[in-house]
């Protein structure tokens, strides 16, 4: 298997980042693991789904950055599980944690949203998990779009866990809006659930035109990242995706 590219800055302003998406079901399972998989991918950003929610939520989330070499961005508790977590090379600019229209009898969803900055690239960053019922799961991928679309920013990010295949009809809203990482660019494996006999793909990394998707899928022979690992650190596994992120544009006074 190839490898990724390193994050850089290249000399046109733009920023080589790596981005991974994991559901990481509250640290339930082996977090020494969990925190070699996250460690050994070298990510610029991490989009994280199930984050703690309970108590001393916050807590567990810094033991899991610390150990990854990572910062806390925003999100946990304070989105019903959605993260992002970042290396400090990522400059934040500002956080919004978002909860989304409640369902009576079904899990509260919502988004941690981050516009970051990487040396002359900007872009906004989201973080989700997706409703389990088909047709909320529908009206949030239409609630994620629109966010995406109102930060204020030219390149935007998307990630998570979207209880859904590619063949989905969520799935596919997305994929018609914003381009589907691992379709534009196949590295790696391909399933994400589960980790014990890997089926099905449900996990996902989107981004928006402009962005080059240089590699992404789900790092099974990366350098550092093993088998064991993997199987011990929760029940999904990750997404990891290089992209190229052009520099922000300036217009001639």
């Amino acid at each position: 298997m190839s490898l990724l590219p390193n994050s850089r800055t290249e000399p046109d302003g733009s920023a080589v980042i790596r981005v991974l998406s994991y559901n990481i079901r509250s640290m339930r399972d082996d977090t020494d693991a969990l925190a070699r998989v996250i460690k050994a991918c070298e990510p610029d950003l991490v989009l994280v789904q199930e984050a703690p929610r309970f108590f001393r939520w916050r807590k567990k989330l810094a033991r899991l950055a610390r150990a990854a070499d990572l910062v806390i961005v925003t999100g946990g508790a304070t989105t019903t599980g959605p993260a992002i977590l970042s290396s400090l090379r990522a400059g934040v600019e500002r956080t919004e944690d978002i909860l989304l229209p409640p369902t009576p009898g079904l899990h509260r969803r919502g988004f941690a949203t981050a516009v970051v900055r990487f040396a002359g690239a900007r872009l906004g960053v989201l973080s989700c998990h997706l409703s389990l019922q088909k047709d909320e799961r529908y009206e949030q991928g239409g609630m994620l779009l629109d966010r995406l679309a109102g930060m204020g920013v030219e390149h935007a990010i998307a990630g998570g866990d979207l209880n859904e295949r590619p063949d989905g009809r969520t799935f596919r809203r997305l994929a018609d809006g914003l381009t589907d990482c691992r379709a534009a660019a196949p590295w790696g494996g391909e399933h994400t659930w589960t980790p014990s006999d890997p089926y099905q793909r449900i996990d996902a990394i989107f981004v928006t035109e402009g962005i080059e998707v240089l590699g992404c899928g789900v790092p099974v022979g990366h350098p550092g990242v093993t088998e064991t690992d993997l199987r011990a650190a929760t029940d999904h596994l990750p997404v990891l995706a290089a992209l190229r992120v052009p520099p922000v544009r300036t217009t001639a006074g």
